[in-house]
């Protein structure tokens, strides 16, 4: 048994749960799910702050979850589309380490051309930050966001698909692309939905994160440093 790792970089217990669930639906049946939310931060990540603060919030809360343990996870997805933390972990951790918008923009990569479809305004300038660092980013020409957040759009998934469909069209009015990400912990599940009304590929980040993770490069363990704990909340 694999045993898979899922930090949720947010204080959202259902978008842990969320997250979780369908990681578990789109692993292979030899991997084993353990979910954990941050003990410290927003409850969605919607800012440079709240951003800022996540990262610190996914080390500590990778450090909770394996302290005291023999062996560590086989694998490592961080719950968050923004990667808040990611190459920090990978210099800690034993094992290969993904999140949200790196695996889904690799996934969406081999169809070729892509954008991305996500909640709240502030994610645009974000990601557009982002995607210079990812290897396939180059790949991704365009990213339409909708008003509300996705834990807001989680509330009421009907017309948060609605939101993200007409979102899709707004994309490939401007420009054609072979696939759209539709990205975000809070959209988990939603690509799926959507598909049928959508002409082109869906990426669900999280589905494509429990994939990636396995063809990531393992990291490099440098373990738990003493500050990491100075750092952290009792």
């Amino acid at each position: 048994t694999r045993r898979l790792l899922i930090i949720n970089p947010n204080t959202s217990a259902d978008i842990t749960g969320a997250v979780a669930d369908l990681v578990a639906q789109a692993s292979p049946q030899d991997v084993a799910v353990q979910a954990v939310t941050a003990r410290f931060g927003a409850p969605y990540i919607a800012s440079e702050a709240s951003y800022a603060v996540a990262a610190h919030a996914t080390l500590d809360a990778w450090r909770h979850a394996t302290q005291g343990q023999a062996d560590g996870p086989d694998g490592i997805v961080i719950g968050c589309f923004g990667d808040p933390g990611l190459h920090a972990l990978r210099e800690l951790a034993s094992c290969p380490v993904t999140s949200l918008a790196e695996a889904a923009v690799a996934e969406a990569a081999r169809h070729g051309r892509c954008a991305i479809v996500t909640g709240g305004h502030a994610w645009k300038p974000m990601l557009q930050r982002l995607l210079p660092a990812l290897a396939w980013g180059e790949q991704v020409q365009d990213i339409e966001t909708v008003e509300l957040s996705g834990v807001q759009l989680r509330a009421d998934p009907v017309a948060a698909q609605a939101l993200l469909v007409a979102a899709c069209e707004r994309v490939l009015a401007r420009q054609p692309v072979d696939a759209i990400i539709i990205g975000g912990a809070g959209l988990a599940g939603m690509a799926a939905a959507m598909q049928a009304r959508v002409p082109v590929p869906l990426i669900d980040s999280v589905a494509a994160a429990a994939r990636w993770v396995w063809q990531a490069e393992p990291s490099a363990d440098q373990g738990s440093p003493a500050w990491l704990d100075q750092m952290a909340p009792a």
